[in-house]
């Protein structure tokens, strides 16, 4: 096998032979040139493992790569081996290394799908398939920057709500990454990313607005313009402060009437249990169970639940002169009354079902109305007292009396 100083001319005047022809560098040992039979010139790198196992990576072709770039790149992987790096198979790990691809399809099968809600699978896969695939899903795991992420983020400030959900979906599988050992622990590249701010809208219903929405009801059942079905959906929404999916999937077997409440064995939040006052008790006696359908909210379908009530709703809220107000606002509207009446954070987040303080805190401010009544009402007495019109109520002393 031939040596000698690599460069251009030498490597380019080597002819073919039958068989691999190999060129030494005789100034860097274990750095090499061969030239297939079909005359294409590759540099290589020879050495051998701590434990004596002999390695020969490609380190690139001849043009476009210069012989002195290819020897130093092996000088710096020599330099490696010497102090028991193993290059090749550091290589090939790292090709064989797991992508965000890859990633996300192991989150969906072990984590998500066997973990979360139907509805909550779904939109991570929408998240993925929108926004995160199509930036990082050939980046391998273990590369992936805080940078990447935030370049991610800030692409995504048009809409910052969904911005912060896939910053939080990419978070969790970063987390995973970690626990499944495809990332050094502590490496989440989400962190210290900000979220957006959001504005988030809460729509609260009056007294007056309830009477509106109550009277649109009594209308839409005198008339039959809408289904029996749908308008005993809202009242219960109303009267009880659940989600819609609580309500449509509702069945007859979870109503426990002798102890006036509902066992909805799973909810967002798991299994829950709804209290119901009397108004809500008088709505589902009114409703006719049939035998072969075990849902309250019937759909037009034999033994299946009513899907969707937004068409409906969109008509019953034009009636009741309500435009503003979205089918969740009854449940927003449901706590607000509930803290005017002066029940606890803790209470409402009970009736709401609610697995986190902070998710009922939004309520607070609510709760500051008894306390407004309840100042009120000492003020005002202490007022009538003041005007003379308790008992007992020794005169003030005339102050511009010297």
């Amino acid at each position: 096998m031939p040596k000698a100083k690599l460069t251009k001319r030498v490597v380019e005047a080597a002819r073919p032979g039958a068989k691999d022809v190999i060129l030494w560098d005789t100034e860097l040992r274990g750095f090499g040139c061969k030239i297939t039979p079909k005359g294409r010139r590759v540099y290589f790198v020879y050495y051998r493992t701590p434990d004596g196992q002999q390695r020969r990576p490609k380190i690139g072709d001849h043009n476009p790569m210069t012989c002195e770039e290819a020897r130093e790149l092996a000088r710096q992987w020599l330099s490696k081996a010497r102090i028991g790096s193993d290059v090749s198979a550091n290589r090939k790990a790292d090709r064989n290394a797991p992508t965000m691809d890859d990633l996300a399809e192991r989150y969906l099968s072990e984590h998500a799908e066997p973990k979360k809600k139907p509805r909550s699978v779904s939109s991570d896969r929408t998240l993925l398939r929108l926004h995160i695939l199509p930036a990082l899903g050939r980046t391998r795991v273990s590369s992936v920057t805080r940078a990447d992420v935030a370049r991610l983020h800030y692409a995504m400030r048009k809409t910052p709500g969904a911005a912060n959900r896939t910053i939080a979906l990419l978070s969790k599988m970063f987390n995973l990454a970690e626990k499944w050992e495809l990332r050094p622990d502590g490496s989440n590249p989400c962190r210290h990313i900000e979220k957006n701010p959001e504005r988030k809208f809460e729509r609260y219903l009056t007294a007056k607005e309830f009477a509106q929405l109550g009277a649109a009801l009594a209308e839409a059942e005198r008339t039959q313009t809408e289904s029996p079905s749908v308008i005993t959906a809202i009242r219960l929404l109303a009267f009880t402060g659940c989600r819609l999916s609580e309500i449509l999937t509702l069945r007859w077997e979870s109503i426990d009437w002798e102890r006036s409440r509902l066992n909805l064995p799973d909810s967002k939040t798991g299994q829950k249990t709804v209290y119901l006052g009397a108004p809500a008790l008088e709505v589902l006696n009114r409703m006719d169970q049939e035998p072969q359908n075990p849902y309250v909210i019937m759909g037009r379908n034999p033994s299946t639940h009513l899907v969707n009530i937004r068409k409906p709703w969109l008509r019953i809220r034009a009636r009741a002169g309500l435009k503003d107000v979205r089918i969740h606002d009854l449940r927003h509207s449901f706590a607000s009354f509930g803290a005017g009446a002066g029940l606890s954070l803790p209470m409402i987040g009970k009736m709401l079902g609610h697995t986190q303080a902070q998710t009922t805190q939004r309520y607070a401010h609510l709760a500051s109305d008894p306390l407004k009544r309840a100042a009120e009402t000492v003020a005002s007495s202490i007022n009538a007292a003041m005007k003379g019109n308790g008992e007992d109520v020794p005169p003030l002393p005339n102050l511009r009396r010297r």
